[in-house]
């Protein structure tokens, strides 16, 4: 065993400011075990362990194949670019390096060309767009489009100079050779360390992928970060799913293969068009709201079936088109095949006898979604560990619920898995203090936002700002953002006016702004030292019950006889707590008061799950306190200074 985390191993020699932690020594020998005899390892590192080094440095030591997947496509790029090359140069590993991303984030080069022979039918903002592009990819290596900084990540030009698993035409397409997917795909069939997404694992695991094979090497180590976020990734990819974006991104490839490769097929035009204006049509039949909802119960409306049969019928129409054409042109064999996929599909998701599953649709601005998702994972996830011989590492600060983590593994079906607890070495009982105040407005009352902002103001002035306010929901999040901006003087920022990265630049550059944030801010966000220390949270973040997947969770729990309440939705909402509560202290250094506006913490029985769960900090219902606790701490660090 190298006594790599001691005060004379490597890495407090090469890296400034290193310290030896018990809890890292721990985890780090947990995962060489789990390397070493090849069985599967949970492991909660509390904020401030060194998980991330933890199991880095075993990982490079082993001399195997190893997988490392993150829990989104920006912490994927700081674990790639930042903390990689630092274990790399601290123990000078010659092991080679790749990162990989799902198809849709590298530009395809076909599809660039199709839409620019077409170009006379494209908006003039679009066409603008791949005119910069052409440019761009005759300069790129990667083509990764996060690294085009000329277009906006959110420009409709990118879905359709993309691909996906079900447009790709693999070794068939013309530029094979020069794809930008490949590239990558041999960068890292070569590579010793891969760094994937889960979203890009489970897709590559699950769907059956009809380009050429799947994009995720084979390995002999498996290592999820961030991991509380598989068992519901797992569930989306282990359904199906038919939306609108896909059926209209195909109508608009028939178009593309009728006016650039076969102008003598004009049904091929008119069949596109009937396919577009029937999904439209079914969208218009699901209400003009953004809705989430039961399958079972939409399709019992007649007027839903009928606008179903129409669509049904469209998608046959353009499969008996493209039939007689099949051999002509190499981009509509493979448009055949997607219509043959997603009729199946279509007819699987009509049938909602078969148990075992949620049915669910979701209709949103001029999109919808239709889906199927099972009821539990367990198996099927248990089933795809058993089937491939490696070691199998699950990590994140927030797995356990009341200090257990069967709720995490019951849920994976991870039976046999050795678990490990690691508390955070921080001290919570001088660093941190909990608020829940005094005088809480009635969750549901009208005028929420104005009476929160009226009460906390004082205490994020007196704190000048410095100040994440995460939020359950949008309509929330926007309420708090334009009563701030309307009576603090401080800067107000809010999550959507710009990108994360910029958002968390603009926050830590002003020194005393206050960030009006929701979902994407409760976790992944690291800001240390005085620019945050006050964390306030608008209510106890329960998912919503009209949640598909949540509802899924909660038949499942029904039919075998469980407490939906206490066996699904609290544990969910506990980990999400903890999560955002996470983002205050990041070091040892850091100090801050956390407010949590939910008179339920206090006067519920279950409020006591959530305390149980969170760090343990002296706790107080008075905002002066709060404001005074915020006040001492600062003069200690100037102190100190």
């Amino acid at each position: 065993m190298h006594d790599d985390f001691s005060a004379d191993g490597f890495l407090a020699r090469t890296i400034p400011g290193f310290q030896p932690r018990e809890a890292q020594v721990t985890m780090s020998n947990a995962v060489t075990e789990s390397i070493e005899q090849q069985h599967v390892l949970v492991a909660e590192a509390g904020t401030g362990t060194g998980k991330t080094y933890a199991y880095l440095v075993p990982a490079l030591r082993s001399g195997k194949k190893v997988i490392v997947s993150t829990g989104s496509k920006a912490l994927q790029d700081q674990l790639y670019h930042r903390d990689l090359p630092t274990i790399i140069d601290a123990m000078n590993y010659a092991g080679r390096t790749a990162l990989l991303k799902g198809r849709s984030n590298y530009l395809c080069l076909e599809r660039l060309d199709q839409q620019s022979l077409g170009g006379g039918s494209l908006e003039p903002e679009i066409l603008s767009a791949v005119v910069r592009l052409r440019s761009w990819s005759i300069e790129s290596e990667l083509g990764d489009t996060s690294t085009c900084h000329d277009i906006a990540e959110d420009s409709p030009v990118w879905p359709l100079v993309t691909s996906t698993n079900d447009n790709c035409l693999g070794s068939d397409c013309p530029r094979y050779q020069e794809c930008f997917v490949l590239k990558a795909r041999r960068k890292a069939l070569e590579a010793d360390i891969v760094v994937v997404n889960h979203h890009l694992f489970m897709a590559d695991r699950v769907v059956k992928d009809t380009g050429f094979g799947e994009l995720i090497p084979q390995a002999e180590v498996m290592i999820f970060d961030e991991a509380h976020q598989i068992p519901d990734i797992a569930s989306q990819y282990f359904g199906q799913q038919l939306s609108s974006r896909q059926l209209l991104d195909l109508a608009r490839d028939m178009i593309m293969a009728y006016r650039t490769e076969l102008k003598d097929q004009v049904q091929l035009q008119k069949s596109a068009d009937r396919l577009t204006q029937s999904t439209l049509d079914f969208r218009l039949n699901l209400g003009e709201n953004s809705f989430r909802g039961n399958l079972r119960d939409l399709l019992k409306r007649p007027e839903v079936q009928r606008a179903l049969t129409l669509l049904d019928d469209s998608l046959e129409l353009c499969y008996e088109v493209i039939k007689t054409t099949l051999g002509r042109s190499q981009s509509l064999d493979s448009i055949f095949e997607r219509v043959t996929i997603y009729r199946n599909r279509l007819n699987r998701l009509k049938d909602v006898t078969i148990a075992g599953y949620s049915y669910w649709f979701e209709s949103y601005g001029r999109h919808f979604l239709l889906a199927l998702t099972p009821l539990t994972v367990a198996d099927k996830f248990s089933e795809m560990i058993a089937s491939t011989p490696a070691s199998w590492v699950f990590t994140s600060a927030t797995l356990s619920v009341n200090e257990k983590l069967s709720h995490f593994t019951d849920r994976l079906g991870l039976a046999t898995a050795k678990t490990l607890l690691l508390a955070s070495p921080f001290d919570y009982q001088s660093q941190t203090l909990l608020c829940v105040p005094r005088f809480l407005p009635e969750l549901n009352q009208r005028g929420l936002a104005q009476k929160l902002a009226t009460m906390l103001r004082p205490m994020i002035e007196k704190n000048q700002g410095r100040c994440f306010f995460l939020c359950t929901s949008h309509l929330m999040m926007r309420e708090l953002a334009e009563e701030f901006k309307s009576s603090l003087t401080l800067p107000v920022l809010m999550q959507g006016e710009s990108s994360k990265n910029k958002l968390l630049s603009q926050f830590i550059a002003a020194g005393n702004a206050v960030l009006v944030a929701t979902s994407s801010f409760w976790e992944g966000v690291d800001v240390r030292g005085d620019e945050l220390t006050c964390v306030i949270i608008d209510k106890l973040p329960f998912t919503a019950p009209d949640d598909p997947l949540l509802r899924a969770r909660i038949e499942d729990c029904e039919l075998r006889g469980g407490d939906p309440f206490s066996d699904v939705q609290l544990p969910d909402a506990v980990i999400t707590l903890k999560q955002g509560v996470g983002r205050l202290i990041r070091d040892t250094s850091d100090y801050g008061v956390i407010v949590i506006c939910d008179n339920r913490l206090v006067t519920r029985p279950y409020g006591e799950v959530f305390l149980r769960s969170l760090p343990p900090s002296p706790r107080t219902r008075s905002i002066q306190k709060a404001i005074a606790f915020l006040e001492e701490k600062r003069q200690e660090v100037n102190r100190v200074r």
